[in-house]
């Protein structure tokens, strides 16, 4: 093997198809016993943000309509079907496969060893370490969580409004998921935004074209992230429902909330309110505990990279990180192009070290 990919989604996946494109050996390493990545776990709702035909992997085509948004179990169907033409391809993908640790790799002569929760160990002289962040919600202090009574999740953990019907319900986050999982709740329950900037709209389809039409057209998709600058907050794409929720008070928006008193929470002009659920739609974070002991990350946990090259270790190449190139590094639009990058880097990198080798 040329090449350890770590994680079988769609980053881990499109890895793989851009590895023997360019003539290499890859084994995928999937810890589940499904090449799907974190999909089929995502709340029962969730469509993409992006129509079908901005939402395919190198080389096949997202099927149906290309103008429609697909739902999350159509994704789950489509990479099902993307693995399983890596196999007939030739990619040695393993499932039930859960990595623990990678070692070696200093130097960038002898390689990696990667060691699997059942004792196996594998080598290779390249890595792409692609696990996603889904395993790793970013769970922020809070003053007074520890002592709160009411319930306290994570976007990782919802699924549907049903088990919250009737509750009173504070929603952390002004991103995508946090709009779409507040909206979605108020249908059955009472429930608050709570944000610490306001929540940045976008239209979802300007001038009649869906928004990634113009990113495609412009080339924004495509942009080195270091040229694009955004303002404060996560851009919400909307077609109108979630601001006319908000404006008809169907919904409403908070500065978020200083701490916990109890069963309530005490909001950022004093007053107290009483609160059965609160649900932290407040992102992720890397999921790369596999490396805690090689030193290629920082202390905050994030890898030390450029454009998905490690700075600290030759050979070793990370994929689908937030802003990894472009605006578009980790979505199924996007991570193609950062997969082909990083395949064309790491062959020019095994290509020295058999000259060497060979010298």
């Amino acid at each position: 093997m040329d090449t350890i990919v770590i994680g079988g989604g769609q980053s881990g996946l499109a890895a793989a198809r851009a590895l023997l494109d360019a003539g290499l050996t890859p084994v995928l390493l999937e810890a589940t016993d499904q090449v799907t990545g974190s999909w089929p776990h995502y709340y029962d709702s969730l469509t993409l943000f992006s129509p079908a035909r901005y939402s395919s992997l190198p080389a096949m085509p997202f099927p149906g309509d290309p103008d429609r948004y697909p739902h999350r179990d159509e994704v789950v169907d489509y990479l099902a079907r993307y693995a399983r033409d890596l196999g007939r391809l030739g990619a040695d993908i393993r499932t039930g496969a859960r990595v623990v640790a990678v070692e070696g790799g200093e130097r960038g002569e002898e390689g990696y060893v990667v060691r699997l929760a059942d004792a196996t160990t594998l080598s290779a002289p390249s890595v792409i370490a692609a696990s996603g962040s889904f395993a790793n919600p970013n769970l922020p202090a809070l003053e007074g969580r520890a002592d709160f009574t009411g319930d306290i999740l994570h976007a990782a953990g919802y699924t549907s409004a049903t088990p919250y019907a009737g509750r009173r319900i504070v929603v952390v986050g002004a991103g995508n998921s946090a709009v779409q999982i507040a909206y979605e709740l108020a249908e059955t329950s009472a429930v608050t935004l709570a944000t610490r900037e306001p929540i940045r709209f976008v239209d979802q389809r300007p001038l009649g074209k869906d928004l990634h039409f113009w990113f495609s057209v412009t080339g924004f998709d495509r942009l080195p992230a270091r040229l694009v600058s955004t303002p404060p907050g996560v851009p919400v794409l909307d077609e109108g429902r979630y601001r006319r929720a908000l404006r008809q008070g169907r919904l409403k928006r908070r500065p978020m909330f200083t701490r916990f008193d109890g069963d309530h929470v005490v909001w950022a002009d004093g007053s107290r309110e009483h609160v059965d659920v609160v649900l932290l739609a407040t992102g992720y974070r890397p999921h790369l505990h596999y490396l805690d002991g090689l030193g290629a990350l920082d202390d905050s946990g994030y890898p030390r990279h450029t454009q998905g090259l490690s700075t600290t270790h030759p050979g070793l190449g990370f994929l689908g990180l937030e802003w990894q190139r472009t605006p578009s590094s980790n979505t199924l639009r996007g991570v193609g192009r950062d997969a082909r990058h990083l395949a064309r880097k790491l062959k020019a990198h095994l290509e020295t070290q058999h000259s060497r080798a060979g010298a």
